[in-house]
């Protein structure tokens, strides 16, 4: 017979993300307990299965035998609940637990702005908002929704498009003063840039050359994080930076930021997506209610740019 006074599920979920996560403590950093409380959770789970499930030693954590056996199948039985519990959900009302995880300047920009509104909206559903640029696993974070720009690699998710937007390379006035405005793409061999601490799928900056398409960028002399890091280093005049149109637009307005090489943009866009896993049973309803209310709310329009009179580039439309 069960006993009723053991969340096994608990216990499992705890044990798979041990494993997932390759030790104690990132599985406490992620599940918000303590590594203590995961040590002992796991020592109570191995007492009442009779059974070593990890070998501990101070760098590394490998499963035994029956450890790996039971991991497969706790897996398998945490997908089986969270599939049923999607299908019972499937015509509630939105409610519970939404994790999702988005970009950083999409997020500050266009998101933030329209939660206090979706929270009204759905008053049971509580959110965990992680902006982030980093590329997350949806299943290892146990993410509901993820939001991300730029290209999507070949998966199993499902994505739905909220927007695109061009991208621009801009400096400072004050740092075009010093190291003088780029005429065409070669000039950027002169001058300093703003890189990525993570790997691109373009090493370099798109730019047109008649027919074709040519890669150049400045050296960077500083990499970024996320796009908000990159906005700000471009802001105190550290060099170039190549950035979203949607992210930078106001300080285009204002003078802040200037467009270079515009005449070389090769109007490409990075595409705005809301990817979440799909499965043949319906969604949770608040992951169904939360990415109808961003197809519903999340506008991303580009101004044009037109150069004036004055030979400066600025926003209109």
């Amino acid at each position: 017979m069960a006993r009723f006074d053991t969340n096994r599920s608990a216990e499992m979920e705890v044990f798979v993300r041990v494993v997932d996560l390759g030790g104690f403590t990132q599985a406490a950093r992620k599940l918000r307990l303590t590594p203590s409380g995961v040590s002992k959770l796991m020592s109570r789970l191995e007492a009442r299965l009779g059974s070593r499930l990890v070998n501990r030693t101070t760098r590394k954590l490998t499963l035994t035998e029956e450890g790996q056996a039971f991991y497969q199948r706790a897996v398998r039985i945490l997908a089986e609940m969270e599939e049923a519990e999607r299908e019972a959900a499937s015509g509630a009302a939105p409610r519970g637990r939404l994790t999702v995880n988005c970009n950083i300047p999409f997020g500050m920009l266009h998101m933030m702005p329209l939660i206090p509104r979706f929270l009204e909206r759905h008053p049971e559903v509580t959110l965990d908002l992680v902006l982030t640029d980093t590329l997350v696993d949806l299943m290892q974070e146990r993410a509901d929704v993820a939001i991300r720009v730029g290209p999507l690699k070949a998966s199993r998710l499902i994505a739905r498009k909220l927007g695109s937007s061009r991208m621009v390379v801009v400096g400072t006035p004050t740092y075009l003063a010093g190291f003088g405005t780029p005429r065409t793409p070669a000039d950027l061999a002169d001058h300093r840039g703003i890189g990525w601490t993570f790997p691109r799928i373009r090493g370099g900056w798109p730019f047109k050359r008649g027919n074709r398409t040519e890669e150049a960028m400045p050296l960077p002399v500083a990499r970024a994080s996320d796009g908000e890091v990159a906005r700000r280093l471009a802001l105190g005049g550290v060099g170039l930076a190549r950035l979203a149109l949607f992210h930078i637009g106001p300080d285009i307005e204002s003078g802040r930021l200037v467009p270079v090489l515009q005449n070389y943009n090769p109007g490409d866009r990075e595409d705005i997506h809301a990817v979440f896993v799909g499965h043949t049973a319906p969604l949770p309803a608040r992951v169904r209610a939360f990415i109808d209310f961003l197809a519903e709310h999340v506008r991303v329009s580009d101004p044009a740019l037109k150069r004036a009179a004055d030979g400066r580039w600025k926003l209109v439309g």
